[in-house]
This record gives structure tokens, sequence and C-alpha cells, in this order.
């Protein structure tokens, strides 16, 4: 026995195999509060974190897919940037070199033919679209080329200089060392788109010329929508701060592409909630209806079972059946108890009633003998006989009475009553003084005999004593709780060798006898005159 103690001591303390104690962690503050949500929650809560990695990978997969497209769609860009910037700029700075030589060349001689025609020369082909070019002096007069609209383009002698012509093309000028002759050339901008389209035109590229805020579109794109992401890059033509931005379309942010993305959220929060749904609907509900049936019972009732439509569970539907049996049988032994108890209470009524007939019957033989008795002492025995019937018929009496409360027998009001019997059935008469000091205690039937006899054989151990002496009767509180203290004070009870005498021929066996049925010692104080007891009670009214 002390080894299974030593060993459940170990595992409450949770002791090493060093043997040192350690204790059992406590629970976390989040253990605890998932502990108090409900079964409902607890599922989705489950359902949510088991699904949630699976759609971050599908998002993922589907994200990953979409750099991948746009990775492809800028290498193509830088490519074809690449190859229509490069187009241009060869193009652009061989024609500015050609106006270069014949600048220089007709700013000494303005009338050298030569420089000219070979300026013409280079334009000759790109004429054919629309490109031209003038070389003027200082008062405007043209030297060579075709007189072109006034632009914004300033020539210098550091390099060529560009302007922009809105939606028509883009105009370069550049100027001798002594500033007295320059040139302008204009480039139409469907000559600039063709020399920008790269060679493969397998993809659709938006190309435009920018300088500084100003821009030239060579070759737009249609509106894609709200949803359309480009991709664009901004190659420099090494000529006059011109630069080339080129633009692609990337993967658009389609349908089926928001679809993708949001499909995997949208299957993690059906799955969570249509497994909640089911279980709680098929389950967590219809139990919690149950239970609610199951607490409002009432013994001698039958549970009620919920109909079949709120109970989807066929096992619950069983279960509930169950209960509703188990109570259907607890009502019929209600019942049967019931009836038991009103059989078993009409047979004690009728025993009442019998054992009240019987002792009238014994207390009417004993006073029809009393009154043929030959002698008065053989009266005076009767008479004693008479009053211990007359007691035990007091207890009886009250006992009945008290049948349906079940609360006990008032030790004031029978106490009184078996004064008054004493008083009417002794030799003094009526005159015989029995004052009561009685606190309404309860007792049950046996300690109410056991006092009831008592108190009759002390009063008639006064009574033969001295007739004449006054008898206090008192019923207080004791030192215990659950206890009361019985003290019968009279003159006739002080020591004296009548008191002896009676006490040991006649009264001393029966309240020794009538003290350990009441399990209480009973004391006589000889030199106040009164015999004391503590009995047992049940209750105060």
């Amino acid at each position: 026995m002390a080894d299974d103690a030593a060993i459940r001591a170990d595992v409450r303390t949770g002791a090493g195999a060093d043997g040192s104690a350690q204790t059992e962690p406590s629970p976390t503050l989040p253990r605890l509060s998932l502990s108090r949500l409900p079964t409902g929650a607890k599922l989705l809560l489950v359902l949510s974190a088991a699904l949630l990695p699976l759609a971050l990978i599908a998002i993922f997969a589907t994200l990953q897919t979409t750099r991948l497209t746009d990775s492809e769609a800028r290498s193509r860009l830088r490519i074809a940037a690449t190859e229509s910037a490069r187009s241009i700029a060869i193009e652009l700075v061989g024609d500015m070199t050609a106006l270069r030589v014949a600048v220089n060349a007709l700013d000494i001689d303005p009338a050298d033919a030569p420089s000219c025609a070979r300026a013409q020369g280079v334009f000759a082909q790109q004429a054919s679209v629309g490109a031209r070019f003038e070389i003027a002096d200082r008062m405007g007069h043209v030297l060579c080329g075709e007189r072109l609209p006034r632009s914004t383009a300033v020539a210098t002698d550091a390099g060529p200089t560009a302007s922009i012509v809105p939606n028509r093309g883009l105009v370069l000028a550049i100027s001798a060392p002594r500033k007295d002759v320059v040139a302008r050339a204009f480039f139409p901008q469907d000559f600039l788109r063709e020399l920008g389209q790269p060679t493969s035109r397998a993809t659709t590229f938006a190309s435009a010329l920018i300088l500084d805020d100003d821009a030239l579109d060579l070759e737009p794109l249609p509106d894609g929508g709200p949803l359309q992401r480009m991709e664009t890059m901004r190659t420099e033509l090494g000529i006059a701060g011109l630069a080339l931005r080129t633009s692609v379309r990337s993967a658009p942010l389609t349908s089926s592409m928001v679809v993708a993305m949001l499909l995997p959220l949208l299957m993690w929060a059906a799955a969570a909630w249509i497994g909640w749904f089911v279980v709680d609907r098929l389950l967590l509900r219809p139990l919690r209806d149950l239970r609610r049936e199951i607490a409002s019972f009432k013994p001698g009732e039958e549970v009620p079972v919920p109909p079949p439509s709120r109970l989807p569970a066929q096992e619950i539907r069983e279960l509930g059946e169950t209960f509703r049996t188990i109570s259907r049988t607890v009502a019929e032994h209600e019942a049967g108890l019931e009836e038991g108890l009103r059989r078993q209470t009409k047979l004690t009524r009728e025993v009442h009633h019998r054992v009240k007939n019987n002792l009238q019957v014994i207390a009417s033989l004993i006073a029809f003998h009393a009154r043929g008795a030959a002698s008065a002492d053989a009266t005076a025995a009767y008479a004693a006989i008479q009053r211990r019937v007359d007691a035990l018929a007091v207890v009886h009496r009250h006992h009945f009475a008290e049948l349906e409360e079940h609360r006990g027998l008032n030790l004031r009001t029978m106490i009184g009553e078996l004064a008054s019997n004493l008083r009417a059935t002794s030799e003094a008469g009526s005159g015989v003084a029995i004052k009561l000091d009685v606190d309404p205690y309860l007792v049950n039937q046996d300690v109410a005999v056991a006092v009831a006899f008592l108190f009759t054989e002390i009063v008639e151990l006064a009574f033969a004593c001295d007739t004449a002496a006054q008898i206090r009767v008192s019923v207080k509180a004791s030192e215990q709780e659950d206890r009361a203290t019985l003290r019968v004070v009279s003159r006739a009870l002080l020591d004296g060798d009548t008191l002896r005498e009676l006490a040991r021929s006649r009264y001393g066996r029966i309240l020794e006898g009538l003290s350990r049925q009441l399990r209480s010692p009973l004391h006589h104080d000889p030199l106040v005159g009164a015999y004391e007891i503590a009995i047992a009670v049940i209750g105060r009214e």
C-alpha cells in the first residue's frame, strides 16, 4: 500500500529518473482559450488551418507563372528596343553627318555645288517618304535643299539639336563653326516608324521618341482596358538627347487570372464552411437540442424527442429514442413507487389507528381493574401503570399527527400534554405543581418515547417522595449543536432515605435503562435535587 501511494505521488509530481520532482507544465493561455470555444468553432479553426496552406500553394504557383510570363515579355522587349534604337540612331547619325560635311563646305564656299549635290543624294532615298532638309545662310537664304517650316530646334556648333513636331515628325538642326550656315532636317513620323520596326513582328510593341517632356508616338498600342499591364524600357539614341521608349504588354489581369488567384481562397473558405456546416447541422445542433430537452426533463415525464427533420443523424435519433425509453421506464417506476407509497401510507395510518385503539382498550382495562382493586396500594399501582400507558399514547398521537410532514415531534407540546395528564391522574389531583420551561425542539420518535417514559418516571419518583413538592422541568440548548438538556428539579429529589430506597428498589434500573436508550448518562445532583440528561434533537421550530 505504501509503494502504491509513493507511485501515485511520483505520477502527480512528475518525478524524473534521478528522483527530482518535476511539476506538470501548466496549460498555456491559448490552450485555455481554445478549450472554451464550442466544438463548431474548433472544427472551423482546424479545417481553416489545414486547408489554408493548400490555398497559399495554389496562389503562389499562379503568381510564379505570371512572373515567368513577365520575365519572358521583358526579354522580348529588351531585344526589340535595342534593335529599334540602333536602326533609328544609325539613320539619324548618318544623315546628320552628311549634313555637317555639307554645312562646313558651304560655310567656306556658298557656291559649292558638289557638296550640296552629295547632301541631296543622301536624302534622295528618304525624300520618297517625306524626309527633307534645308541649308540656309544667316540671312535665311536657302543654299541647298528646300525650305522647311520654322521649328524650335536651334542649331549650335556643339552638336545637333532636336525638336519634336507633335504628330508630324522630328526636326534636327546643326550649324557650321562660324554659325553663318545652318542645316535643318525633317524626318516624318511614318519614316521614323518604319525605321523603328524590329525584324520580329511576332509581338506587338509600342514605341515613341522622347525629348524631355515631349513625345512622338511611332507605334501606338490599342487600349487594353483597366486590367492591362505594360512593360516599358527607355533606350538612349546618343543624338541630341533623344531616347526611344518601347513598351510591350505583359500578361493581362484577365478574369481567368483573377479567378485562378481567388479560386484557392474561395475553395479554402468554402471547404472550411461546408465542413463546419455539415458537422454543426448533422451533429452539434441536434446534440444541443437533445441536451436542452434532457435538461428540462422532470421525474415522471417522458423526454420529448425532436422531430426527425431536426435530427438528421440516425445515431442521434437513436440516442434520443433511448433517452425517451429510459424516461418512460423511470416514469413507470416513479408511478409504481408513488402507488406503493400511497399504499404504505394507508397501511401506516391503519396501523396507527389500531395501535391507538389498542392503547385505549388497555387504558380502559387498567381503569376497570383499578376500580375493583382491594387496597389503596393496588389502586396506586394501577394508576402508575395508567400514567405510563397515557405517556405512550401521547407520543403515539403526536407521531401520528406529524406523519405527513416528517419533521419530528415537538418536545414543548408533548411534555406539556404529559404534565397535564400527570397532574390529572396524580393522587394529589390538580394541586400538583409542575412548571415548564421547554424550548420547541424537535426529536424523532425513538427519542420522544424514551423522553416521555423518563419524564414520567422522574415525576413518579418525585410524587413517591413528596406529593406536595413543586416540580420544575426545562429543556434548553446544550454545548453540542445537535443536543438539548432535559432538566427536572424538585425538593422531592433531594438526597434522602426514601429517595435512595425507591431508586434502588423500583426506579433506578428503569432510569438507567432509559438513559442507555437515549445514549447519554443521566446525572443526579442530590444537593440541588435535579436530574439532568442530554438528548439528541433534529431541529427547532
